[in-house]
């Protein structure tokens, strides 16, 4: 708990019981901190009174000389108060907005005919801006949808009526294939371009409804007339914003404007979607991340983020659904925290969007830096196994044999949790006879490690058995009273199917709870699948060559070219015995021929 100096306890003692807004000061006269508090007493004294289990947050308590604070009507004041505050100065501990600047939005032109078009750059000119959008794809398709239904004009003239009248331009392709109506050469009005327009801004906020209906009133009208070609092409465009809204429309056709918000977050970060609702349609996705710096609660957190998402779009929605109550509360707006029904389904979908966003995130950031995953799962693996040092390299061993024949081991060696494969090594059984794994188990540690030893070559940081407690317990009486030395060691069992379910670490060894979607389980099942598939292979091969191994290896002077040249032409060993010495001539020469020939009978005369 800091010591604070007579100054600092006199302002602490002096404050006000009301909502408002607080800044922290360094020595340096920087603001470092700015956070809101309903009682501002209350919250500012909380972080001098108490020793906090966040580091961050001690450490930003240590650096405050002085503090200042402005005094506001509400709660919901002073969190939009604070949002503005960080926004200014960006002190060094609050929470760190990483947000989507780059992320294109919806312009519509303000100029005569106005354009309607993607964009990065937010003009304050006039022209109305929808977005951002964080989905590329979503953006795309729906300006290709807007262009598809509805004649806007894509050129850059700047049609003035003056223009216009001077006739100055001429109408290009898009006329022409009647993707617009001639705007530049006065065959369209302004007003009736508005039309299409009004249009359009009712479709970007989610209100397809009302157009829809007017479509489908019109083509009756056009039918009924008996004008069927005009009606045809009302049908397409009805088709087009129908099947536009089977795509955005949700099972509840009843709520109006609604903000939904959905909240997720790690150690390090915290991620809030809103999905914005009108006319019983999400027209509207987006979602933002905070690094957080001290520590933030999640409530405080996402009351931030609904502030500056609501700023952000301009949004006016009477009702607000969260995935957790809040303690402020907003005027003329309702809070839900929906448990069942068309809310919780929305809720539902927030939360599966924010979940993606923090994966897709997790992703990128493993993709940009792939050593980062697998040195998180080796800091797991060091706290869950409370070692002294992170375990960069991992040494696994298995014993392969069939009823004690051709008995190998092996050893496999993960470097900062992926395969060195060069450091792998197989062990021939020398010394054990009979299916014996402790004894061969034995038998390999100790010719592993005194090599090492011998050599000077840096011991592992962690030995995984593959085996149970006894198989740890034989690793531990090599390496601690044979060898005099000290490796962590850690036991993979398997369950009836042969799948990984056990980690055992300690002497006794003790189960350490670890779920099977854990990325250290993963990972560890991967070292013990490798170190299996490595021994097998190895016990494969050497029963292979065993079982090929015949008489012809026996005789000196023939090598694997002459065998295969005999065995391809007489197929077995008994043919080769019986052959007649002029056959053995033609194929391999008479040197060779004699020596097997020789060797065969006499044996046979022994």
């Amino acid at each position: 708990m800091k010591t604070i100096d007579d100054k600092l306890k006199i302002q602490i003692a002096t404050l006000p019981e009301q909502p408002g807004v607080y800044q922290y000061f360094n020595i340096l006269n920087e603001i470092i901190y700015i956070g809101k508090a309903k009682n501002l007493k209350k919250r500012v004294s909380s972080y001098f009174n108490k020793i906090h289990e966040q580091g961050k947050t001690n450490v930003l308590v240590k650096n405050i000389s002085y503090l200042n604070y402005i005094v506001v009507d509400t709660e919901e004041d002073a969190l939009l108060l604070e949002n503005n505050l960080i926004k200014q100065h960006q002190p060094r501990y609050n929470v760190l907005l990483k947000d989507g600047k780059t992320y294109p939005s919806i312009c519509i032109s303000n100029e005569p005919f106005p354009r309607v078009f993607k964009t990065r750059n937010i003009i304050k000119n006039g022209s109305l801006y929808f977005g951002p959008y964080s989905s590329n794809y979503a953006i795309n398709t729906l300006i290709e949808f807007l262009h598809e239904i509805f004649p806007l004009r894509t050129c850059r003239l700047f049609l003035s009526k003056e223009n216009i009248a001077a006739n100055k331009f001429k109408v290009c392709l898009q006329y022409h294939i009647k993707k617009c109506n001639g705007g530049c050469q006065a065959l369209e009005t302004e007003e009736q371009y508005k039309k299409h327009i009004d249009a359009v801004i009712k479709i970007i906020k989610g209100d397809a409804n009302e157009l829809s209906k007017m479509l489908l009133d019109e083509m009756k009208q056009l039918s009924s007339a008996y004008k069927f070609e005009e009606a045809h092409q009302l049908k397409i465009k009805y088709d087009l914003l129908e099947n536009y809204k089977s795509k955005s429309i949700i099972s509840n056709t009843v709520l109006e404007e609604t903000d939904v918000f959905g909240y997720e977050e790690d150690e390090n970060a915290c991620f809030v979607n809103i999905l914005r609702i009108a006319k019983g349609s999400i027209f509207q996705g987006y979602t933002i991340e905070y690094k957080k710096r001290t520590d933030e609660t999640k409530e405080d957190l996402l009351s931030m983020a609904i502030i500056e998402l609501r700023s952000k779009f301009n949004s006016a929605s009477k009702e607000i659904i969260l995935p957790f109550p809040l303690e402020f509360e907003m005027k003329g707006v309702v809070m839900t925290v929906p448990q069942k029904g068309d809310k919780r389904k929305l809720l539902d979908l927030s939360i599966q969007n924010v979940k993606q966003f923090k994966l897709d995130k997790l992703k990128q950031s493993e993709k940009l830096n792939p050593e980062q995953k697998q040195t998180a799962i080796m800091k797991a693996l060091q706290e869950k196994l409370q070692l002294s040092k992170l375990p960069l390299t991992i040494e696994c061993f298995d014993n392969s044999n069939i009823s004690g024949t051709n008995a190998v081991a092996a050893c496999v060696v993960f470097k900062k949790g992926k395969p060195s494969k060069k450091d792998y090594r197989k062990y021939t059984i020398k010394t054990v006879e009979g299916p014996d794994d402790y004894a061969s188990m034995r038998e390999v540690v100790f010719r592993r490690y005194n090599r090492l030893l011998n050599e000077g070559t840096p011991l592992p940081d962690l030995i995984l058995t593959d085996g149970g407690v006894g198989q740890m317990e034989i690793v531990r009486q090599v390496l601690n009273e044979e060898l005099k030395i000290h490796i962590p060691i850690a036991g993979l069992a398997k369950d009836k199917k042969h799948r990984t379910n056990q980690l055992l670490f300690g002497f006794p060894p003790l189960e350490i709870g670890l779920k099977p979607t854990d990325l250290v389980f993963k990972f560890l099942a991967t070292v013990q699948d490798e170190v299996h598939r490595f021994a097998i292979a190895f016990h494969r091969d050497k029963r292979s060559k065993k079982q090929t191994e015949s008489e012809l290896d026996k005789i000196k002077g023939i090598g694997d070219k002459t065998k295969n040249i005999l065995i391809n032409k007489f197929k077995s060993v008994k043919r080769i015995q019986n052959a007649e010495i002029s056959e053995l001539e033609k194929l391999i020469g008479t040197t060779r021929a004699s020596v097997i020939y020789n060797h065969f009978h006499e044996n046979l005369k022994a």
